[in-house]
């Protein structure tokens, strides 16, 4: 029988916890604490069901199965069999691990993975040998297990989503440095945007930031579209989940309040943004247009300009990167004014080249790039 309660841990990209902590107490979760990388909260099933239909900054949500002491292959053995395997892994489902261990005595990572596995009744762990999905994944039906140790001190975790939460289904197509959906979602949601007024992407490749906001503004869970691991768990309640997908669904608005823009100079980059959106069910919501960032004016007084502009690889010459920020900044001083303006800069000189009045947001990293969520009050 399942615990009344779940111990669960969201995990982010660093630098993304307050945002992600805010979501799951809007959700009306019960959150225990935040540390780089994630945030712990505790749920029933349903919540935990909801968590990952919902949450749009997370990457993965893992339930935690036990914690214990061990110093030895015997003793991890022996601990292991009292975990309660059977609330989230059938016989005959094959099985893989995420193994870290730090200053402690069990360190051979694999041996760990052989001992747990074994622990498990009926479970076949996943052939060394087995193809990795995208980012390290595996297959739809595997189910993954993390399992820390440090100092002795053993933690299994469940994972509960199955591929990445950012995998919203949509995007199949991508552009150049496609930027990952939980990042786009948290810098809207970073610079306060909440779909009631206009946005504009002048640099929107694949169209994610546009999607993102689309998905925001008509009040679209992200993960309406896919399905997560804990549908494979025996202890899955699948009424409960059909309500809440039926409850998300009856939020859904028919058609995003205020207008929203997306803008490229690759035309092919706009024709696979317009493929995703249709995909995500927004396409009717955003107007996306091949043309220079300097033409996409807007209509409205008010609104939001956030975006991932080029940069690194994105653009060749530091010459050329100072001129298309400078360049940048200008436009939306004379072209927007009334507008919020955020986006992503991997450099403080490239924050001064636009002479905008900035402020720090957030810091993470894109593509491995450490950037940061910089933003300016409405401009005058």
């Amino acid at each position: 029988m399942a615990p009344s309660l779940f111990s669960c841990f969201a995990i982010t990209a660093p630098g993304i916890e307050g945002l992600t902590r805010t979501e799951l107490e809007a959700l009306g979760l019960s959150v225990v604490s935040s540390e780089p990388g994630g945030v712990a909260f505790e749920a029933p099933a349903a919540a935990l069901y909801a968590a990952n239909l919902h949450l749009r900054t997370a990457n993965r949500i893992i339930v935690r199965l036990a914690e214990f002491p061990a110093r030895a292959f015997y003793e991890l053995e022996r601990k292991a069999k009292r975990v309660p395997w059977g609330e989230v892994v059938a016989p005959g489902t094959q099985v893989r691990f995420r193994v870290t261990s730090r200053k402690s005595r069990l360190y051979h990572e694999d041996g760990i993975a052989e001992r747990v596995a074994g622990a498990i009744p009926g479970a076949e762990l996943e052939p060394r040998d087995a193809a990795p999905g995208p980012e390290g994944e595996s297959g739809a039906e595997t189910q993954l297990f993390v399992v820390r140790v440090v100092r002795d001190m053993v933690t299994i975790s469940a994972d509960s989503s199955g591929e990445l939460l950012h995998r919203r289904g949509y995007r199949l197509a991508t552009a150049k440095a496609p930027l990952r959906e939980t990042l786009a979602a948290a810098m809207l949601l970073g610079a306060g945007y909440d779909g009631s007024e206009a946005l504009i992407d002048p640099f929107a490749g694949a169209g994610t930031i546009p999607i993102e906001a689309a998905m925001l503004a008509r009040r679209m869970a992200p993960g309406l579209r896919r399905r997560f691991a804990f549908e494979r768990w025996p202890s899955f309640d699948a009424g409960r989940w059909a309500s809440l997908r039926d409850e998300a669904e009856a939020r859904v608005l028919p058609r995003a309040p205020a207008p929203i823009v997306g803008g490229d100079l690759d035309a092919g980059a706009i024709r696979a943004a317009g493929e995703n959106a249709a995909r995500a069910g927004v396409l009717e919501d955003i107007e996306f247009r091949a043309a220079a960032f300097d033409t996409l004016t807007s209509t409205v007084a008010r609104g939001y300009l956030v975006t991932n502009p080029p940069y690194g690889r994105r653009i060749a010459g530091e010459e050329a990167l100072s001129g298309l920020f400078q360049a940048f900044g200008a436009f939306a001083r004379e072209q927007l004014p009334g507008f919020r303006v955020a986006f992503l800069s991997p450099d403080p000189e490239l924050d001064r080249a636009t002479g905008l009045p900035l402020s720090m947001l957030w810091q993470t990293e894109n593509g491995g790039i450490p950037v940061r969520l910089v933003a300016t009050p409405t401009l005058a």
